[in-house]
């Protein structure tokens, strides 16, 4: 049997621990992609209710940007993820807060962003939900089955019984939020952003560009050094 040495028992080292360390790792800002465009996204203004229209000011120059709806996905509209409840872009209603609607790119950041503003939605604005407790929706369940656990109860010596309410947590990343994508010459679609699990967002764009897995790649910012 072969003897694996310098492994069990010991720490592993952070391959991108250096970098970190001497703040030398490049993250999505640090990267330069000559005639990129940069993308900002409208975000609905209401936490629940309906899309009655969305119109563009006919006076802005919007021969000069690229405006993207939910008509435009050439695959399926929701984030491949759990479940596939959360859209892409939002088409009729609006299910929570600051919900994507619509994206805007242009050669410049600064005026992409300055385009929003040319961009008027119409609601019918409807009471939202904010109390878990009354609600009837269940995100996801999952159920776990060993023994009889209804007999375990009964038969205990002590039984406790509470209902325990805990803040949302989540921790803090080095980076900030931001991904850069680009097409290869052979059709592959790639993506380099702050990328936790790589795999998810290949899952989540196979299903949005309709392409099969191995058109689809994806680099976490700051963990892959190197492009």
């Amino acid at each position: 049997m072969r003897q694996v040495k310098g492994i069990v028992g010991r720490s592993a080292r952070r391959r991108e621990g250096p970098e970190k360390l001497c703040g030398t790792a490049r993250y999505v800002d640090d990267y330069r992609l000559p005639g990129c465009l940069f993308g900002a996204t409208l975000r609905s203004s209401i936490a629940c209710g309906r899309i009655r229209s969305v119109r563009l000011d006919p006076a802005f120059p919007w021969q000069e940007y690229v405006v993207v709806t939910a008509d435009d996905i050439p695959g399926a509209n929701h984030v491949a993820l759990i479940e596939n409840d959360q859209p892409l872009l939002a088409t009729d209603r609006v299910r929570h807060a600051h919900e994507p609607i619509l994206l805007v790119a242009h050669p410049d950041r600064a005026r992409a962003y300055a385009a929003l503003a040319h961009v008027r939605v119409e609601y019918d604005e409807e009471e939202p939900l904010f109390d878990p407790e009354r609600s009837t929706t269940v995100f996801k369940s999952f159920e776990v089955e060993r023994g009889d656990g209804g007999q375990a109860l009964e038969t205990a010596d002590v039984v406790v019984e509470g209902v325990y309410r805990l803040p949302h947590q989540e921790q803090a990343y080095i980076e900030t939020n931001g991904a850069a994508a680009w097409w290869e010459p052979d059709g592959t679609l790639v993506t380099l952003g702050a990328l936790q699990c790589p795999h998810y967002v290949v899952k989540a764009l196979e299903a949005a560009f309709a392409l099969p897995e191995e058109k689809v790649g994806a680099w976490g910012a700051g963990v892959v050094t190197g492009m």
